[in-house]
C-alpha cells in the first residue's frame, strides 16, 4: 500500500521525480498561515457541533496552536513527500499529537480546503493592495495641488495639442487609480466567500455548521453550492484582472516619468534613489524603475491570461490544472505591491521643472484652438475659423515665427474679425484658465478637484 495519508488503494509509488512534478508545496507553502487558520476555525465547529469528541477537538486545537507558533518563528520544514501544505500540515500535526489528528480531516476535502485557503490569502492582502493605492493618491492630490498653476503642454498623438495645468495631468491619473481602487472593493465581496463545507463537491452527511467557520474566520457569506465552492476562481481572476488594468495605469505614467526625465523633454528628474548610473558612461541617470514597472506589466498580463487558459476548459468540479492558480496570484501580488511603494516613492521626490514646461510651449503653436475659438466667438462658423487659423500656423512654420510674435496687421489679414484683445487669449496661462467647463483644465477647477479628491480620501481613511 503506498504511503500517501490518501494512498490506501494504491499499490505503487511513484518516482521521486514524479512527486515532484505533482507537488506544489514550493508554492502554496505561502499559504501555511491561512491553512493553520481555517483548520482551527473548522475543529472548533467540529467540536461545537458534538461531530467529533470535544477531548479531541481540545487536542487538536493545541497542536494546530503550536505549529502555528513554531510557523512564526520560521521552525517549520515541509517536503515534497507531502504534495501540498495542506498534508504537510496533517503530517506535522500527526507527528505532535498522534493518529487524533486524523479527526481533523472529518466533514472535509482537501478540494474545499484549498479553495478556503486561497480565499484567506487574498481576502487578507487585498487591503494592503488598497492601502498603497490610497497613499498613491494621497501623493498625487498633493502634487496637484501643489503645482495646479504651472501649465506645461498637453498632448495628443504625442503631438504639442493644448495647454494645460500640470495639475489637471496629476488628476487625471488619480482618477485612473480611484477606479482601481473601486475594482479592488468590488473584488473583496467576491473574495469574501467561504468554501469550506462543500468537501470534495457534494457537500458532506455530517451535521456542520458553516455559518460558524463563516462568522470564526471573518467571511461575509457563503458559498451555496457545492460544486461552484470547489471550482470557483473568479476571485483570483477579478484580482489579476484589476491587478492588469493597475500595472497598465502605473505603467503609462511611467512611460510620461521616462520620457520627460529625458534630456530632450527635462521637465521633471527623478530623485537619485530612483535611479541608476551607467557602467561605462558617467554622464547617465537612467529612470530604471520606472522601466522596470513598465516592463513587469508583461508578467502580470502573462498570468492572468494563464489562469484564464486554465480555467477555460475545465468540467465542474475540482481538477489537478486548478493547482497552477496560485503561483502567478503569489507573484503578481508581491509585484503590485512593490510597484505601488516604488511609484509613490518616485513621485513623492519628483524635482519639477515648470520653467522647462512653460519653455516649450513659446512657438509650439498650441494656442491655435484658442484663436478658433475667438474667431467663433465672433460669429463665425468653426470650420470656417479652423481654416483661417491653420493658414496662419502654416505662415509661422514658413517663417519660424508663433502666432503672438506676428503683428494685429498680419493677423487681420487672414480675418477682421481680429482685434487687440487676441495676444491675451492667446496666452497660454489665460488659455488654461478660460477652461473652467466640468473636468476642465483651469487652475480654479484643478484646486476644486484636488479638494473634491482629498475629501474622497478622507471619508476612505474614516471609513
Amino acid at each position: 500500500m503506498s504511503d500517501k495519508l490518501w494512498g490506501g488503494r494504491f499499490t505503487g509509488e511513484a518516482a521521486e521525480w514524479v512527486d515532484e512534478f505533482g507537488a506544489s508545496i514550493g508554492f502554496d507553502y505561502q499559504m501555511a498561515a491561512e491553512d493553520l487558520e481555517g483548520s482551527l476555525a473548522h475543529v472548533k465547529m467540529l467540536g461545537q457541533e458534538g461531530i467529533i469528541p470535544p477531548a479531541d477537538a481540545q487536542a487538536i486545537t493545541a497542536g494546530l496552536q503550536e505549529l502555528q507558533e513554531e510557523l512564526a518563528a520560521g521552525q517549520l520544514t515541509f517536503t515534497v513527500k507531502n504534495e501540498d501544505i495542506h498534508l504537510n500540515m496533517e503530517a506535522l500535526l500527526t507527528e505532535k499529537i498522534g493518529p487524533v489528528a486524523g479527526k481533523l480531516h472529518t466533514a472535509r476535502s482537501r478540494n474545499d480546503q484549498v479553495a478556503t485557503d486561497f480565499h484567506l490569502w487574498v481576502k487578507h492582502r487585498l487591503p494592503a493592495v488598497m492601502v498603497e493605492l490610497t497613499t498613491l493618491q494621497s501623493t498625487l492630490v498633493k502634487l496637484a495641488k501643489d503645482n495646479a498653476a504651472v501649465i506645461m503642454p498637453g498632448y495628443t498623438h504625442m503631438q504639442h495639442a493644448q495647454p494645460i495645468s500640470y495639475g489637471h495631468y496629476l488628476l487625471a491619473y488619480f482618477e485612473m487609480f480611484q477606479r482601481d481602487y473601486e475594482r479592488f472593493e468590488f473584488n473583496q465581496k467576491h473574495t469574501d466567500m467561504l468554501p469550506l463545507g462543500a468537501a470534495a463537491l457534494a457537500g458532506t452527511t455530517f451535521p456542520i455548521n458553516r455559518q460558524a467557520v463563516a462568522d470564526e474566520l471573518g467571511f461575509d457569506a457563503i458559498y451555496h453550492n457545492s460544486l461552484d465552492a470547489v471550482s470557483d476562481r473568479d476571485f483570483a481572476l477579478e484580482f489579476l484582472s484589476n491587478a492588469s488594468i493597475l500595472i497598465m495605469h502605473l505603467s503609462r505614467m511611467a512611460e510620461e516619468l521616462i520620457l520627460w526625465s529625458s534630456y530632450e523633454f527635462n521637465y521633471v528628474e527623478l530623485d537619485d534613489t530612483f535611479s541608476t548610473g551607467s557602467s561605462i558612461m558617467p554622464q547617465k541617470k537612467n529612470a530604471d524603475f520606472a522601466e522596470l514597472i513598465r516592463g513587469k506589466s508583461g508578467m502580470v498580463y502573462g498570468n492572468l491570461m494563464g489562469l484564464l487558459t486554465v480555467m477555460k476548459g475545465l468540467p465542474l468540479a475540482y481538477n489537478k490544472d486548478m493547482q497552477e492558480d496560485k503561483a502567478g496570484t503569489f507573484a503578481v501580488m508581491d509585484t503590485i505591491l512593490a510597484a505601488l511603494k516604488v511609484f509613490n516613492g518616485m513621485l513623492a521626490t519628483l524635482k519639477i521643472h515648470p520653467e522647462k514646461m512653460a519653455a516649450s510651449l513659446e512657438n509650439d503653436f498650441s494656442n491655435a484652438t484658442e484663436l478658433a475659438d475667438y474667431l467663433a466667438n465672433k460669429g463665425i462658423p468653426f470650420r470656417q475659423a479652423h481654416a483661417i487659423v491653420g493658414a496662419l500656423v502654416l505662415k509661422g512654420l514658413q517663417e519660424k515665427r508663433s502666432l503672438t510674435a506676428m503683428s494685429l496687421t498680419e493677423l487681420q489679414e487672414h480675418s477682421d474679425k481680429i482685434e487687440a484683445d487676441v495676444y491675451q487669449v492667446l496666452d497660454p496661462k489665460v488659455a488654461v484658465d478660460r477652461r473652467t467647463s466640468l473636468g476642465g483644465t483651469a487652475v480654479a477647477n484643478v484646486i476644486k478637484e484636488s479638494q473634491r479628491d482629498q475629501a474622497i480620501l478622507d471619508q476612505r481613511t474614516k471609513g
